[in-house]
């Protein structure tokens, strides 16, 4: 089992700002893939989306797993919602460490992320439809891909850490 803890879910789960609390409470550096690939590239997730398309984005975060696995500090990993769709990234994702699905409701994702004009998955028509039938899509990989799932509706982000810190006490997944 590797040593780092991650964060899966549907983009607005709450990803980032329960490993950015984590990160305070575990004493533990948090990572975004979304952002260590904008680093790199020198471009938004937007801007890979429309200058190089969805599959070379989704290499760049295979790539950059792959990187981490090299890492000997053990982080908090905050993935991109479509990371966990590729069977090589769940791998990699399992020899990274355990595997926390955010579980999130399409009302509380569209409630979360109206008007945001930053996801690329998102924009055109209807996203309220989008988000529905892509967490159709992704749930089922999601909850294979994890070791622990967390609930996150209607919990604000502290709750939500403190079950997360017991879950992975109570699986022996952290010390």
């Amino acid at each position: 089992m590797g040593k780092h803890i991650i964060l899966i879910g549907f983009m607005g789960c709450g990803k980032s700002s329960i490993g950015i609390r984590l990160s305070y409470r575990l004493r533990m550096t948090v990572l975004d893939t979304d952002k260590l690939i904008e680093r790199q590239s020198q471009m938004t997730v937007s801007e890979i989306f429309d200058r190089l398309g969805e599959e070379e984005f989704r290499s760049m975060e295979t790539a950059c797993l792959e990187r981490l696995l090299q890492e000997p500090e053990a982080r908090i990993i905050a993935v991109g919602g479509g990371l966990p769709l590729r069977e090589r990234n769940r791998e990699l994702l399992r020899q990274l460490g355990t595997i926390v699905y955010l579980r999130v409701t399409p009302a509380t994702v569209c409630q979360r992320l109206s008007g945001d004009v930053t996801r690329p998955l998102l924009q055109g028509a209807n996203p309220e439809e989008k988000v529905r039938r892509l967490m159709e899509e992704r749930s089922g990989i999601y909850e294979r891909a994890a070791d622990l799932v967390i609930d996150v509706d209607g919990k604000d982000m502290d709750e939500i850490r403190d079950e997360l810190m017991e879950k992975l006490y109570k699986a022996g997944r952290w010390r």
